[in-house]
């Protein structure tokens, strides 16, 4: 069966002391003789934690971004200026659109930079834009798209299409990794706009119903109440996950809860954390 090792490289707190943290998610995965990363992060930490941590950023063969915000790919261009040969970069096509988020009458840009798209025109990336769930390893796979048919899970926080606010942006282009072991699936999360418990139920369906064995990410709950943090903790228990990693966006209130609930399988996340499987 195939083994796993996950560095964080960037999140928004630190686990190891040589490490810097940032408002972003980056996962570092290994695989045989694969290097993948997940993720970059906004960029401000990314090279100082990978050589920190003794991560050969020069090695990453594929890149796969969980969606078009700011904070999962702002690392980009440094990627692509320290690999050694071009990387395929996975991303669905809505990843690509403008994205914002709107406050009143100010309007900020948060989605894929501007010197992260000049980077994906360039000669090192070779984008691969796709709705579909897809192998990327030897037991290492993406979600692609993730249906959404609980209402409890619908989106907490609106972000837009437009400065104007008028296109409310239904983050399509929230995916997720899995991962197969010899004792269950592990699910890596971006930040799980499409609703943890649905990316859950969507890699139960793509893996023929294997049971979850690690939770690992941001789950986006942050400005969730305490209603659906309430559905999620108690749909959480339906799949008995032995390792759950609240981080990034998750939220003060809902890690707690998490925590609360399931305080044998919580462990902390945070820029240097490893994870082996």
């Amino acid at each position: 069966m195939n083994r796993f090792r996950i560095t964080v490289l960037s999140d928004d707190c630190v686990s190891a002391r040589s490490a810097r943290a940032e408002h972003g998610v980056c996962f570092h995965i290994e695989t045989g003789d694969r290097r993948i990363l997940f993720d970059t992060g906004q960029g401000l930490v990314l090279a100082d934690n990978a050589r920190a941590l003794g991560i050969d950023l020069g090695a990453v063969d594929t890149l796969v971004f969980s969606h078009g915000h700011y904070d999962h790919t702002g690392g980009l261009p440094i990627v692509l200026s320290a690999v050694r040969k071009p990387v395929d970069v996975h991303l669905h096509p809505d990843a690509l659109q403008a994205k914002f988020h709107v406050h009143g009458s100010r309007a900020r840009s948060i989605g894929i930079p501007d010197a992260a798209r000049q980077a994906l025109d360039g000669p090192n990336a070779r984008v691969i834009a796709s709705r579909d769930p897809g192998e990327l390893a030897p037991g290492l796979f993406r979600t692609g798209e993730v249906p959404r048919p609980h209402p409890e899970e619908e989106l907490a926080e609106l972000f837009h299409l437009d400065p104007q606010g008028q296109a409310v942006d239904p983050l399509l282009d929230d995916q997720s990794l899995y991962m197969e072991t010899a004792t269950g699936t592990v699910v890596l999360l971006g930040c799980a706009h499409a609703g943890v418990i649905h990316i859950l139920e969507h890699v139960r369906r793509l893996t023929g119903n294997r049971p979850i064995r690690a939770v690992i990410g941001g789950m986006h709950l942050g400005g969730a109440g305490d209603a659906r943090i309430r559905w999620v903790t108690d749909q959480l228990r339906l799949f008995a996950p032995a390792r759950i990693v609240p981080m990034h966006c998750t939220g003060p209130r809902a890690a707690a809860a998490l925590w609360t609930a399931f305080p044998e399988a919580c462990r902390p996340g945070g820029a240097g954390a490893v994870f082996e499987f």
